[in-house]
Formats: C-alpha cells, structure tokens, sequence
C-alpha cells in the first residue's frame, strides 16, 4: 500500500524543550521577515510532555531569549529555588558541604523547580499559535533520503500492524512527511538520531557517548516536610566509590517533591540494579523523614547523556541537524540541559531560516555549527569539559577534580587547565563477568516507602497495545541466554527500571521474557546491553508512558 505525503519547510521530530523552542524560532523569525514558513513537529507520545521527564530545576537563559515575557503568558514556573543544599551520605549519617565551599558554577540561583512536562505542554500551546502543526502519537519511524543521500524527512509508523507483522483490519500506512530541512529533536538516544550519527560519520573524531539513568518519583509530602524553592542533592550512599551517581529533591508546587536518583552506567557490577539503588536510597535517615506520612504520585525513568563537550557529534548533515540531547548538551554537574536544548534548537532555527530566505534546501547548515561553538551553550560545555572523564578516578578524587576544575573557571582562572580530559570506552563495554563481581542483595519492599516496580509502572501510566510487534528487537536471539546470562548473570533483568526483561524457565533451560508492555522508553537496554544486541525502536504511535506534572 502506498504512503500518502505532506510538504513543508522543515520538519522536527520530537516535541521536546529542543523540538518546541527551535518551532517558535522558526515562526518568531519568519514573522519577523514578513514571510511564511510551514512547520511540522512529530511527538510520539500521546500528548505533548507524555515523553517529558526531568528532575527539573531549569536555568531560564534560554527561555528569557525566546520567550520573554513568559511569566505574563502563564508558563508554569512559579517556584524560584529559595535553598540549595549539598549532601554527602555515609550508610546512616550526611554530612553537608557549606555551599561557600561549592563551585559557583553548581549553584542554583536565579533558577526554577518545575515539572518540565508541563513546560512542554505550555511550549506546545505557545508554537500551535504561531501556526506550527503538532502531532502527538506519530513516532516518526524511517528517516527518507533523496537519490543524492540527503535527508528528505521522515515516515511515520504503520498503524494496526499485529504482532506476528499481519495486517490488522485497522491497517493504516505510514506517512511521509517532507520537507526542506528536517530537525531531529528525539532526545537522549533517539533511534533515527543513532542511524543518522551512523549513515553520516557524525561521531567521527569524538569520545563515546556517555549515559547515566535517571529514576524519579513524584510525591505530595505532609505540610510539615515541604519546604517550597528547597534543593537537595547528594553523592555517596548507596553507591560505592567507584560507582558514579546522585540523587536529588526538589520542593515545589502544592506540598510535591520530586526525588530521583542518577546512576552512571559504566557501572561495572552486573549485580547492581539502579531502581534498587533507588528505593533504597529514599530510606537513608536524612531522607526518609521526607516522606514521612506523604504519598507517591507519579513514576518515570530516562536515561541522560553525561558525555559533555567532547562527546557532542558533528550537528549538521545534507537536509538536516541534530538539536538538543539528540546531540548530547547536558551540563552534567549542574544536572541541567534543557537550557542548552533550547538554545540549540533556536541556533539552528536560525540557520535554516537563513538557508530558506536563500531558497537552499537539502543541504548542509554549515552555519548552525559555528552558531554552537561561538555560543553559550558551547562555553557552558567546556567550563565543565573535565568533570565527567575525572571521575574514572572513583567518587572522592574525581569530585575533588572536578570542584578544583569548575573553581578555576568560575573565578577565570580555566587557563591554567587549558587540557581536555577523553572519555575511555563505552558504556556497553563496562561490565564486569558476574562471577568475579559481589552480588547485592536489596531490601524487601515496604510498599510505603519503597516500592516494586510493576506498581511503579502503573504510576506512570505506560501503556501499549499489546498485539503489535516487540519494539525491543534482538538482533541475535540467542545472545540473551548464551552471553547476557552465563556471563553477566542476566544483567538486562536488573538496569530495566521497569520490569521489561526477566529469564523465565523453559524446556529444562531459561529463555529472554520481553515484557514489552511495560516499557518506559528509557533507552537504557539499547545503552546498556553488553554486545548491543538490543535495538529500541519506537512501537505504535502513543504508546508509553503518559507522564503528569513530572
């Protein structure tokens, strides 16, 4: 069956802080102009902001560039940070470092506590009138390339596929959008993102990726434990010295914290379940009081690009451009990167806008790049290039590196660093055999405090219509069994935070369960798996979670 198409100037691909910011650009500049330029964006959650999860407490640089007057038009960022505070945590003390002691580049002031799916939703209300057309629940799914190998946009999935690949009686093609330029804004691993990394070269001369998992929780605490603008973060307990990792609470709204935990995945323990980590985490004695007499909201969990400066790729190709963290701009110290997502996404809007008013098309933004290394973004990057990689030195002298590092810059002094510390191997690589590593034994679920993880997944409101294919696919059926689980002790079953993977018995032997029902859209199997045998691909448009206020 033939796929009917559409045409516009540019196509986005993703309805996130990158995806939306660079939609208003486009529509600010052309106004600006005098000229119409068509705008498409393709989100494949149900709703803009389904997919949106963050801790967050957002720096509004960016958004005072786009939007100024935000507050007037009711975006929902009404809790300034009020407290920052920094916790080190032993088994069953904290210690606090004094926040004069704290590189300036960590602190929080002048920043915001918000749900940033909300924040996209409020985005996608602002670019809607403006004239861009946004459509939920249409994962794009197949990048088009001209006869020359420019990108000429994208297909949406085929609908009503059943599992076995027949045709339901609900069958519907895919579409093809096209366009003139076309922006991927997927996000952290987005999958026509990695393909494209790859068709193009893009990664060519650059360190690995690096990833960690964020696992958050939201809660509406009792009265007497909000404390409304609070911050908290913490390094140490439960994590050992050589696992990397934190977590945070940030106080907002109405009595809602919300709580997550970070773990870096060049772990090297097959045994160590994130999640796990997590729930305990929440039961340490400077913690737990929080949620002393509070009850848990929501759910979600989404992996993090912790590469930096050195791991951002080439950002532009014939007919299209990375923006936001499909490329990778998280500050990780700060733990922020929607600012930068933003501001990307704005570059290259400026970028093709100009390419357009000089009637080009398919080719490469030259300029978008240049636009990046002469911007901000790129100087926020770099002031905290080394923080990352010296943290292979394990917890306490790789954070001790690092506040040397980000002290130097804060008082423009980075000079006297003028190096570049390299990442060393993927994270897929970092696995240790299961044998020659301790296995960890976690608490029991309390059902109070702590939580299991198919209850969780309620919470977060996934779901996926089960007839349709596994959109989990195993390149090698047989690597699960024979590698994954003689070696590594089945580590797929553990840095799941959702209970997707599990080894059941079967004929005298265990084989992979893919509960693919259950999956969040982390991306942590396809970062994770130590032969990068799993390859995560989008499933039927609106499937996933469907995240509120997180």
């Amino acid at each position: 069956m033939s796929r009917e198409s559409m045409e516009y100037d540019v196509v986005i691909v993703g309805a996130g802080p990158a995806g939306l910011a660079s939609a208003i650009h486009i529509k600010q500049l052309a106004a600006a102009a005098g000229r119409e330029i068509s705008v498409c964006i393709l989100e494949k959650g149900s709703e803009v902001g389904a997919h949106t999860l963050s801790g967050a407490v957002i720096d509004p640089i960016a958004l005072n560039e786009l939007l100024p007057d935000w507050a007037a038009r009711g975006a929902p960022i009404d809790t300034p940070v009020t407290d920052d505070r920094f916790l080190v945590l032993g088994e069953t003390g904290a210690t606090r470092i004094p926040n004069a002691l704290l590189p300036p580049l960590m602190g929080n002031h002048g920043n915001y506590i918000v749900s940033l799916s909300n924040v996209c939703k409020w985005l996608g209300r602002e670019a809607e009138a403006l004239g861009v057309e946004i459509y939920p629940g249409f994962p794009a799914a197949e990048v088009l390339y001209t006869e020359d190998g420019a990108v000429r946009g994208v297909a949406t999935a085929d609908m009503g596929v059943a599992k076995d690949g027949a045709h339901k009686p609900d069958y519907q093609p895919g579409m093809e959008l096209l366009a003139k330029y076309t922006l991927f804004a997927e996000g952290c691993r987005g999958s026509l993102s990695q393909e494209l990394m790859q068709r193009f070269d893009l990664r060519a001369g650059v360190d690995p990726q690096k990833y960690g998992i964020g696992i958050k929780e939201l809660w509406q605490v009792a009265p007497e434990q909000h404390r409304k603008g609070l911050v908290v973060h913490t390094q140490g307990w439960p994590l050992d010295a050589n696992t990397g990792g934190g977590s945070f609470m940030y106080h907002f709204g109405d009595n809602l914290v919300a709580v997550g935990f970070v773990v870096h995945l060049n772990y090297e323990n097959p045994w160590l379940s994130p999640y796990d980590e997590f729930q305990r985490f929440k039961t340490h004695p400077a913690i737990r009081t929080t949620f002393d007499g509070g009850k848990r909201l929501g759910y979600g969990a989404r992996a993090i690009n912790e590469g930096g400066l050195q791991s951002v790729p080439a950002l532009a190709f014939a007919g299209g451009a990375l923006i936001g963290c499909a490329a990778g701009f998280v500050n990780l110290p700060r733990i922020k990167g929607s600012h930068n997502a933003m501001k990307t996404g704005m570059l290259a809007a400026e970028s093709v806008v100009a390419a357009l008013g000089a009637g080009r098309a398919h080719d490469t933004l030259a300029d978008y790049p240049a636009r990046y290394r002469a911007s901000w973004v790129h100087e926020d990057l770099y002031k905290v290039r080394n923080v990352k990689p010296g943290l292979k030195w394990g917890m306490w002298l790789g954070s001790l590196h690092g506040g040397v590092h980000m002290w130097l810059n804060s008082v423009g002094l980075g000079a006297l660093v003028p190096w570049t510390l390299h990442h060393g191997k993927p994270d897929h690589d970092s696995l240790k055999p299961a044998a020659q590593m301790p296995k960890i034994t976690y608490p029991k679920y309390d059902g109070t405090l702590t939580f299991d993880k198919l209850s969780s997944v309620f919470l977060s409101n996934t779901n996926h219509a089960e007839d349709q294919p596994v959109h989990l696919e195993l390149r090698d059926p047989a690597i699960p069994v024979a590698v994954n689980l003689a070696e590594y002790a089945g580590p797929e079953q553990r840095y799941c935070p959702a209970g997707v993977y599990e080894f059941v018995a079967e004929g005298g032997g265990e084989r992979l369960q893919i509960n693919a029902q259950n999956c969040v859209h982390c991306k942590t199997c396809d970062i994770k798996d130590p032969r990068q045998n799993i390859h995560w691909v989008p499933p039927e448009g609106g499937g996933g979670p469907n995240y509120v206020d997180m």
